[in-house]
């Protein structure tokens, strides 16, 4: 990766106008969000347009929207997309989700939102605007998206362990309930950094699993090899 860009199999990212560069939580969502049965997809706050090239290139019959409030970081996430072999299926908007008015409903809807709920605000504008809950926080995550979703429909976040109750509360309260979990760890004996979490309307059971990034001795784990495989060129 350089300042600029970073180069995956498929695609190329640039990302040298955006606030947040690209980074392994956008990674890890964009392989684990289950894209399979999806025919319509949202993502909320893209950024560069990582993720919604991820799913592009995971699902060949997908449509995904790509929603981004930052006009810079908008217009960067639209040269990604048309570079890549996937600009008939991916369109970016430059909008506030709050305002943002599609004409349909979305099968799924993934996001990797704001990071510090709690913090104060970073002098940089646009970092700020990327990454703090002042415009894009829980609540309007959640209640947009329980309008947004196809009867069906699933919400894929990716969130800092410590704010996992903060999500969660969030969501029931639009009815929406968490259905597969899983913690990330940088490595075994460390605490889990963040967790993927997948949200939809049936109340049940949750699919619970682990995922460690690197072995004991320093090298990426197998399971994060096979999850992220098809899009890094090399470990």
């Amino acid at each position: 990766m350089s300042d600029s860009s970073f180069l995956f199999k498929q695609f190329i990212v640039h990302h040298d106008r955006c606030a947040m560069k690209v980074g392994t939580d956008g990674v890890l969502l964009g392989a684990w969000a289950p894209v399979d049965q999806a025919h319509t997809a949202l993502d909320v706050g893209t950024g560069t347009g990582l993720v919604a090239l991820q799913l592009a290139q995971r699902n060949p019959h997908l449509r995904v929207t790509a929603v981004e409030i930052d006009a810079p970081a908008a217009a960067q996430a639209a040269e990604n997309v048309a570079g890549s072999p996937w600009p008939d299926r991916i369109e970016v908007v430059c909008a506030d989700f709050n305002d943002f008015q599609p004409d349909g409903r979305f099968d799924l809807i993934v996001s990797n939102p704001p990071y510090f709920v709690d913090a104060l605000p970073c002098p940089d504008r646009q970092r700020n605007t990327a990454r703090h809950a002042g415009g894009l926080n829980y609540d309007l995550l959640f209640r947009r998206s329980a309008r947004l979703l196809s009867e069906d429909g699933v919400v894929s976040i990716v969130i800092p362990s410590e704010v996992e109750r903060a999500a969660e509360d969030a969501a029931w309260m639009q009815g929406l309930y968490p259905q597969r979990r899983t913690r990330v760890y940088t490595k075994a004996g460390k605490p889990a950094r963040r967790v993927l979490v997948t949200y939809g309307r049936r109340l049940g059971p949750v699919a619970e699993d682990t995922l460690y990034i690197h072995q004991a001795g320093g090298d990426y784990s197998d399971d994060y090899r096979r999850l992220t495989g098809e899009f890094y060129l090399k470990f």
